[in-house]
């Protein structure tokens, strides 16, 4: 299994990344090949909506989401890992979503079902300081339509609410036994 693992947070070893962590471990243990992704390191812009892409599905930017666009091209599961800010996602994972227009204009204008023989399959991973009850509405379903686009299935997503101090989810044992209970799921295929 070939695991990209899109890490959508300003802030180094965050809530979000740590428990992506959790979900990865037993990945790595299995021998999967993992790959992390700092999006807030890289030179990403904003999709310009210029329809640039139309006609090759590719974008016509020139910054780092090309080699981003390679080796999610490549991975069999990703993992969107992202805070919610103002109840949605990160703008990292914003960009990283909004620039999947590229992707969108292969699988719909060229009608490219790239790898679509193949089981790919794509989650959220997410925390946040507040305990709304619809505090994750909009971050899933954005990264629910960032997949389609990708033209892959959306697996389910691995969410805590109520973590806001660097490190709070570490004080929720439970809840990192249940990350990593999510990361066996995904690689026995059961999600």
């Amino acid at each position: 299994m070939k695991l990209v693992v899109l890490l959508g947070s300003p802030r180094k070893n965050g809530n979000s990344e740590t428990v992506a962590k959790s979900v990865v471990a037993p990945i790595e243990r299995s021998g999967g090949t993992v790959e992390y992704i700092r999006l807030n390191d890289l030179s990403l812009r904003p999709c310009q909506g210029c329809g640039g892409c139309d006609k090759s599905g590719d974008c016509i930017i020139d910054d780092d989401m090309k080699n981003i666009y390679i080796t999610v091209d490549a991975a069999d599961r990703l993992l969107l890992v992202s805070p919610v800010y103002f109840y949605g996602l990160s703008a990292q994972c914003k960009i990283f979503g909004d620039r999947m227009q590229a992707r969108w204009a292969r699988r719909y204008l060229l009608k490219d079902r790239y790898r679509q023989e193949e089981e790919r399959k794509g989650y959220l991973i997410s925390s946040a300081a507040t305990k709304g009850p619809k505090i994750f509405d909009c971050s899933i379903l954005t990264t629910r339509y960032i997949y389609d686009a990708m033209d892959v299935e959306y697996g389910g997503e691995f969410l805590i609410k109520g973590v806001d101090k660097r490190k709070a989810v570490l004080e929720h044992p439970e809840e990192m036994q249940r990350a990593e209970a999510f990361g066996k799921d995904i690689l026995a295929g059961r999600i």
